[in-house]
Parts: structure tokens; C-alpha cells; sequence
């Protein structure tokens, strides 16, 4: 899991700064508007409603904000009709990728990402290309110093977790989709404090990049992320920890 773990490390950094100027913020109502509109308004019968929620609170986006979004979605308001898309993409060293979000105009987004991708050593695929490469999982992430590893796996596998991996400074949590929301209640409420949770893309194999490609990947990941219709972008590479640390520094 590590070229995930590394890039969600370094997405919650930012998230803060993302916050301050308001595209987390642009980001979020389109997921909940969209989430709402598929599955309706309700956090009991709409688990993926009640994770945007969970989100959204996370990066301080006011109570309004979230309410007003989900009118949008269920029509109580008129709002944008949102379309999600989901580009296959390769990146710098051949490493595969995909990026995913909600437009309301798709070819200029197509247009958009094709150029991003371009103009720092990417380029887009057709369909398929690199999509078999990833599955739909819940990843939970638990700071080494919350939690005891055989009492968190223990917890963990009882209520429906299928793996749990020892990173550098986390315990990482693997679940089915479908099981995330009560595997995720189910730590909380042995009291052991969550770091990070998110339903994502997780690779089969990874591609190990170093060097000046290394920083051409992540800068093309984090300009694609900037993006406002992109909300997500998967990618399986692995870069050594001393060497993902000094770019992170810079």
C-alpha cells in the first residue's frame, strides 16, 4: 500500500492550505450534491452520503454549506447537474493512473486533464488501459501510537476488515466497500483515534519511480488534483521513503 499511504500523507499536508483558498471546500459540496442526488438525502440509507459528510466536517466546512448541498442533490434547490467521469491515464516512468471527479461540462474537463497531463510527461489512454489495474477498497489509517496492532486487528477483522499492513508510522486497514462504515464504527468506538478513512482505488502492483521522475509525478498528480473538477487521482507508484520525505521538504 505504500505509494497510496505516501500520496494520502501527502494530500492531508495540503489539505489545510486547500481549505484556506476554498477549493476543498468547491470540491466537497459537488461530491455531497452528487452523492445525494444518486442515493438520496439520508446518512442512514446513503453510506456514501454519510462519508462525504464525515469528510466535509473533517476540513471545517460549515453545517450551511453541507445542508445546502444536499438539497441540491435531492432537488430541494436548484443546483448544477453534475457528471463523473473516470480518465485512464499514464504519468511520468510509466506509472498507471486514474483520475476521477464531476463536471458539468465533460469536454472541457477531457480537454483540461489532457493537457495537464501532457505538459508534464503524461498522457491519456483509452479506456480501460489502466483501470484493471486498481481495485474499489475502504482504507483505514491508525497512527502506531493510538493503537496496540493485535488488539486493532483484532477489532478490525471481527467486524469485516480483510487485511491489516504495518507502514512506517501506521497501521493500515483494508476493507471491502461495503463493509468500510462498520469497520470504521467499530475502531471509534473501542476509542482508538482514526487518522484517515476514504473509499479509493487501490493498485495490484506498484511501479518504483525515483529521481527527477519521482518530482514530475507528484507535481503532475497535485496539478491534476487542482484541477476543480477532479476529485480524486490514483496512481501505483512507489517512491523510497527518504526520497518521498526530501520532496515533500522542498
Amino acid at each position: 500500500m505504500s505509494g497510496h499511504s505516501k500520496w494520502a500523507t501527502i494530500k492531508h499536508k495540503k489539505a489545510a492550505t486547500d481549505a484556506k483558498r476554498g477549493a476543498a471546500f468547491t470540491k466537497m459540496i459537488r461530491e455531497i450534491t452528487s452523492v445525494a442526488k444518486a442515493g438520496g438525502g439520508n446518512i442512514e440509507t446513503n453510506p456514501s452520503l454519510r462519508t462525504a459528510i464525515e469528510r466535509a466536517r473533517s476540513i471545517n466546512m460549515p453545517k450551511d454549506n453541507i445542508e445546502n448541498a444536499i438539497k441540491k442533490g435531492t432537488g430541494e434547490l436548484p443546483g448544477v447537474v453534475y457528471e463523473s467521469f473516470m480518465f485512464d491515464a499514464y504519468g511520468p516512468g510509466g506509472v498507471a493512473m486514474l483520475v476521477s471527479g464531476l463536471t458539468d461540462n465533460k469536454n472541457r474537463t477531457t480537454a483540461e486533464v489532457r493537457n495537464l497531463l501532457s505538459k508534464k510527461g503524461g498522457n491519456m489512454a483509452s479506456p480501460g488501459s489502466t483501470s484493471f489495474l486498481f481495485s474499489k477498497k475502504g482504507m483505514i489509517s491508525v497512527d502506531k501510537s493510538k493503537a496496540n496492532e493485535d488488539q486493532l486487528m483484532e477489532i478490525a477483522l471481527e467486524a469485516g476488515a480483510e487485511d491489516i499492513s504495518t507502514e512506517d508510522k501506521e497501521y493500515e486497514i483494508t476493507t471491502d466497500p461495503s463493509n468500510f462504515i462498520a469497520v470504521k464504527e467499530a475502531i471509534e468506538s473501542k476509542g482508538i483515534q482514526i487518522s484517515s478513512s476514504e473509499i479509493t482505488m487501490v493498485p495490484s502492483s506498484y511501479v518504483k519511480v525515483v529521481g527527477e521522475t519521482a518530482k514530475q509525478l507528484l507535481a503532475l498528480m497535485e496539478s491534476l488534483e487542482d484541477n476543480e473538477d477532479v476529485q480524486n487521482v490514483y496512481a501505483n507508484f512507489d517512491i523510497p521513503d527518504e526520497e518521498m520525505e526530501k520532496i515533500s521538504a522542498e
